[in-house]
């Protein structure tokens, strides 16, 4: 039987269907995390937006919560960029790119670690990390100290899993520089490489849409060989896009038809269905992907979609959002759009009060844990 052809219009209804951009959703936070495939945020606040952009009820301190729940944790993973995940799903993550990621990272810095064991390294910074959370200066001056050159830094993650402990890299404290040993936090049952890699492809098509596999592979940052063999064991359906290139997907995940109308939504920089990996969906038309991704916006800019396509950027100026569409809009469109934006002004205005009680238990747990007190038994973590 010959394989189904899907448009460039049917992808993409079917990612902003996965993304819960067709329809906000109700699930639970760490459920709409986990099927999004993890949040990308180098920008703190863009996890949050990204949530407020896809749920029904989001509040500022829900995301924060679960973070100092470690219901979901902020580490570096996929490609190498700080991503936040589940707990369930960041071992598998880990371990699914963990190989590539040291490969890349060596080739890169070679020349600089001649005479570094980064292994010893590594135990190093378990040793400082022992007894609870450091900021990033003082681990570095650590190393410094300890005579490991600023390179060796730049990669000790690959071989020590590191996370980002709150409050920092929330929004209220956005600069995510408090580090923590994810063994600390986290059941961290050892998986193989294989099973983390076909986690990830199941990750990806179930948040992304049928794809051929070279994209999963740069969505995860490893090798097209390496995913290709962990999909291989995987029970898939397979499609064809509009030029003949093989799709494969996750059995059952939603199809909407191409004529199914996409309604406006804002979008947050670094928002990951706007990376080249998504780019065979048409969300971003190529001739505005110049004014998304440029040398002086490498991260993008703060996008909203109309109609499943980027239409123009946005920023808020303190008070509201300011919207700047590429080109003149319909009228029905404009209102949605001006609908949204009030509720997205709603959003950087929220009460502080809840958001600041939040902060506060954040604060007091992460010191009780840096003076070894608070510290639960693997059994009680998420």
């Amino acid at each position: 039987m010959a394989e189904r052809i899907l448009t460039m219009r049917e992808l993409n209804r079917a990612m902003l269907a996965r993304q819960f951009l067709l329809e906000r959703t109700s699930l639970p936070l760490v459920a709409v995390v986990e099927r999004m495939g993890g949040l990308q945020t180098q920008y703190a606040p863009s996890g949050y937006l990204a949530l407020w952009t896809r749920m029904r009820t989001f509040a500022r301190a829900d995301l924060t919560r679960a973070m100092e729940r470690h219901r979901v944790v902020t580490g570096t993973l996929m490609r190498v960029t700080i991503h936040t995940v589940s707990a369930r799903d960041y071992p598998l993550f880990a371990e699914g790119v963990r190989a590539a990621r040291r490969a890349w990272w060596l080739r890169l810095h070679r020349g600089r670690l001649r005479g570094v064991d980064m292994e010893k390294v590594a135990r190093r910074v378990r040793g400082y990390l022992a007894d609870g959370p450091i900021p990033r200066r003082e681990l570095v001056e650590r190393l410094r100290s300890d005579g490991v050159p600023d390179a060796g830094w730049g990669g000790v993650g690959l071989w020590v899993d590191l996370l980002r402990i709150p409050p920092s890299g929330t929004w209220e404290r956005r600069s995510a520089d408090l580090y923590g040993l994810a063994e600390t936090w986290l059941d961290l049952s050892r998986a193989s490489e294989a099973e983390g890699l076909a986690h990830l492809a199941r990750r990806y098509l179930g948040g992304f849409g049928p794809s051929p596999i070279s994209d999963i592979a740069r969505w995860a940052g490893v090798p097209p060989t390496a995913m290709r063999t962990a999909v291989e064991g995987m029970r898939l359906r397979r499609f064809r896009d509009e030029r003949g290139a093989q799709l494969v997907d996750v059995p059952g995940a939603s199809l909407p038809e191409g004529d199914v109308e996409a309604p406006v939504r804002f979008l947050p920089t670094w928002d990951a269905m706007l990376l080249v990996h998504a780019r065979r969906t048409g969300v971003v038309p190529e001739p505005v992907r110049p004014r998304v991704f440029n040398t002086k916006t490498p991260q993008s800019v703060s996008t909203f979609i109309a109609g499943g396509e980027v239409a123009g950027t946005w920023r808020h100026d303190g008070e509201r959002v300011v919207v700047e569409p590429f080109a003149p809009l319909p009228r029905s469109i404009r209102r949605e759009l001006d609908d949204e934006a009030e509720r997205l002004a709603e959003l950087y205005a929220e009460s502080p009060s809840l958001l600041h009680s939040t902060q506060r238990e954040v604060q007091g747990r992460a010191s009780r844990r840096s003076s070894g007190m608070d510290r639960p038994h693997r059994s009680q973590r998420p």
